[in-house]
């Protein structure tokens, strides 16, 4: 394996048309989420399948989720006033919103995860995130021999087969949906059109998508779309929370937008307007960038400056060091969201919080529609404070990048 953060080799890496496979510890994750795009390697099935989701993250099919970023934010804004005045891990709130919000926009249904407690659906979820975290990082499980011995294995079956049961009930009940309707139901104007009525509908080669394969990227979107949301949130909120000068900035913006108007939703125009709340939010990932290592795997031997690597190699990005390097950003561990005014766009492959190339992440847009919304609305309503003594981070990573002691910070409700 080879541990990068060389730019000159994350760019050769990413960049490449042919350095597309995922590497092994993402089979991890296969019992779960199959070989859909987020574990598959980069053959004919991923490339086919790329193709007939991308347009699915166009900006005018995009904006339709907002009144579900929208919604999802006021529970999330009510439950915040409730505890007002505490020291509260705010993790524990932001990713039971993205968990809402991303079941929402991409199966059609709400599994209520903001409203209901100790939700089946959502401790498997976890549960299983932990697991491949865990298969990972102890030596003696990865072999399959070994980690079939082990508990992990039969909890993460359990688990598996309850999400899945829960995954094909909500695709059964879609297309019973879609059969018996004479009008589509997705024909609203405006209406967003949930990913998985997108995929009931798709071909690839002329044929329907089996419903394994319609679980797959189902699947694959509630991974991808809640954890990395949630911890993303909570990191922005610490680091505004730490930083009043920012947080104030960033209020001011929030107050040219709305006017006098500070509680109504948003909009899509005002989404756009946001340029200094999306600096925050590129800030705060690069120095806590929500997937910290990711892996590539060289499928066939290629020529690097004159040297050759191997078939069958595993190069890991590591996205966290590269975010650091002063080279690229000078006093790289200030948070100082003016650097993204600054940017002029030649070193696109030093700021890669999506990856980037060929296999990068597809749902960026919509992560960062949902990002601005739910923090304008949490900016306007309250004010964010650090807790006394300030709580220090103390990092981990469990695929994406967290505080093992939580992310703790105070809230105050706003008076304008």
């Amino acid at each position: 394996m080879i541990v990068s953060c060389d730019y000159d080799l994350l760019e050769f890496v990413l960049s490449s048309p042919t350095i597309l496979d995922k590497s092994i510890d993402y089979r991890y994750l296969h019992r779960w989420l199959g070989t859909g795009l987020i574990t598959a390697n980069g053959g004919p099935k991923w490339k086919k399948h790329r193709k007939l989701l991308t347009p699915s993250f166009h900006f005018a099919i995009l904006q339709k989720f907002i009144p579900i970023f929208e919604s999802n934010g006021d529970i999330l804004v009510e439950k915040l006033g409730k505890v007002q005045g505490k020291d509260i891990d705010i993790y524990e709130y932001s990713h039971l919103f993205a968990l809402d919000v991303i079941c929402e926009s991409s199966m059609g249904v709400s599994i209520n995860a903001q409203k209901v407690e100790d939700s089946e659906y959502v401790k498997n979820v976890e549960l299983l995130c932990r697991l491949a975290t865990e298969r990972q990082c102890t030596f003696y499980l990865r072999p399959d021999m070994l980690y079939w011995l082990s508990p992990n294995y039969y909890r993460e079956k359990r688990a598996v087969k309850q999400v899945h049961n829960f995954t094909d009930s909500v695709i059964d009940s879609r297309i019973q949906t879609l059969q018996n309707s004479t009008n589509d139901p997705n024909d609203t104007p405006g209406k967003a059109v949930p990913f998985l009525d997108l995929l009931l509908k798709s071909t690839v080669d002329g044929r329907p998508l089996t419903k394994e394969e319609v679980r797959e990227e189902a699947d694959a979107f509630m991974f991808a779309g809640h954890d990395t949301t949630g911890a993303c949130m909570s990191f922005v909120l610490y680091l505004l929370a730490s930083h009043q000068d920012v947080q104030e900035h960033a209020l001011e913006e929030q107050k040219t937008i709305f006017c006098e108007d500070i509680d109504r939703p948003s909009t899509f125009d005002d989404l756009q307007r946001m340029k200094y709340l999306e600096c925050v939010i590129k800030e705060s990932l690069r120095l806590y960038p929500t997937v910290p290592l990711f892996g590539r795997n060289t499928g066939q031997p290629v020529i690097y400056k004159g040297n050759v690597i191997p078939e069958d190699v595993d190069i890991a990005v590591n996205v966290y060091e590269m975010h650091r390097d002063p080279e690229y950003f000078p006093n790289p561990d200030k948070f100082d969201p003016t650097r993204f005014e600054a940017m002029d766009g030649t070193k696109p492959y030093c700021f890669i919080p999506f990856s980037a190339g060929p296999r990068n992440c597809m749902g960026q847009k919509y992560a960062m529609l949902e990002l601005k919304s739910v923090l304008s609305k949490i900016l306007r309503a309250f004010r964010l404070l650090p807790t006394v003594p300030e709580h220090q981070l103390k990092l981990t990573s469990e695929g994406v990048l967290k505080s093992y002691n939580g992310i703790y910070i105070r809230i105050v409700k706003r008076t304008f």
